[in-house]
This record gives structure tokens, sequence and C-alpha cells, in this order.
């Protein structure tokens, strides 16, 4: 995609910054870093914003692709922390930053639903045309060199991601 064109040759610039420029120049890959404000345009807001609705009785459904497409979420707060901490080494390097557990869209939907006391399985519906043929491949990072490097470690779990979003949503 352009999006991740985009996001590549960035990475690739920095590093030729750093090697090339001595600019003290590191690169973060970051995987999906949620939180409430994530935009509705992403499939956790979506999920979030739907069941909300759902249990207020405005809509009747979700319609969602490919349940078992697998990601790695992780918290926006933790993964800034980790951009501070990047800042902060005297010899600056490239980091993945992600939560390093996999769930699946189902996973998300299941809590989100039941933070609501509502079954996922009685509103959402797998809809062939918003899957996408790239979802393949679950995607988790290895977060095991900012661990030991930075030393960092996410603090927020999944489930406690979802609960704060649920939260939030519940509140506007």
């Amino acid at each position: 995609s352009v999006y991740g064109i985009s996001k590549l040759a960035g990475f690739h610039l920095c590093k030729a910054f750093r090697e090339n420029k001595g600019l003290h120049t590191s690169s973060g890959i970051l995987f999906n870093h949620e939180s409430p404000r994530r935009g509705g345009e992403y499939v956790t807001q979506k999920i979030v914003s739907q069941a909300v609705a759902i249990k207020r009785g405005q809509v009747k459904e979700l319609k969602l692709g490919n349940l078992d497409a697998k990601r790695d979420w992780g918290h926006a707060k933790d993964y800034v922390i980790a951009m501070q901490k990047m800042t902060e080494l005297e010899k600056a390097d490239d980091f993945v930053i992600s939560s390093g557990i996999t769930h699946s869209v189902r996973e998300f939907c299941q809590k989100a639903f039941a933070c609501l006391d509502l079954n996922y399985r009685d509103y959402v519906v797998s809809d062939p045309l918003f899957f996408r043929p790239s979802e393949k491949i679950p995607l988790c990072g290895d977060n095991s060199k900012a661990k030991k490097i930075l030393g960092w470690v996410p603090t927020h779990s999944f489930n406690s991601i979802i609960e704060e979003m649920i939260e939030f949503e519940l509140k506007k």
C-alpha cells in the first residue's frame, strides 16, 4: 500500500541520515496502538462504537470482514513511553514496538461485547465485502530488542485496552 511504502521509505531515510550524516535518528516500527482516541476508520474503534450503539438500541448489527484476522494490539500510552525512551538513548537505533501477542478480530469483538453484557455472536456479521486479501498472515511484533535495550515493557493488557475504550465510548 502507499501507506506501507511511505513507512518503509521513512525507516530507510532515518537509517541513512543516522549512518551517513551522524544524526541522532531512531526509528520505531509501531504495531497497532489503540486508545479511546483511535479514529472510527479502524476496526477496533468500529467494534467499540458499534457495540455501544447496539447496547443503546441505535443499531442492530455490526458488519466486519475476516473475524479470524489476527493483530498485535497494544496501548498508545505504552508506545509513547517506548518512543520517549528511544529519544533518550545515547546511541540512536531502530526498534519494533509491539505487545508481542496476537489476538483475532473475533476475540476483540467477544471481549468488547462481553463488557456490555452482550454476546457478539448475536450481532456481528462477517461480510466478504470487508475482507482484505493481505490478511492471511497473523501480524505479531518481536519487541525483545526494545525490552532489552530500552528496558521497555507494555503495561496495558488486551482486555484493559478494550475495557478503557468501551468506558470512554459509553461516556460520549
